[in-house]
């Protein structure tokens, strides 16, 4: 995953406050987000849409997949 810049930093320094790899600290915060989120298909509409370049990169996406740009899963 890849966060914005300063995103990344405030997860740096609250690693270093917990004594805790970022690694580890963001999948606990992330875990913690999704137990913690309603599955409500509005609010995921919402939060989708919120997302800075979504869509694009959905469709760029969507268009590497059509052309055969793609990795294999077992590649990975």
């Amino acid at each position: 995953m890849t966060l914005a810049p300063e995103h990344a930093a405030k997860l740096s320094r609250l690693a270093e406050q917990a004594y805790t790899q970022e690694g580890t600290l963001a999948r606990s915060l992330l875990s913690r987000a999704i137990d913690e989120a309603d599955i409500d298909s509005r609010g995921l509409v919402e939060l989708l849409n919120g997302i800075p370049g979504a869509l694009e990169r959905a469709e760029l996406g969507r268009e590497q997949a059509r052309s055969g740009d793609t990795i294999a899963l077992d590649d990975l």
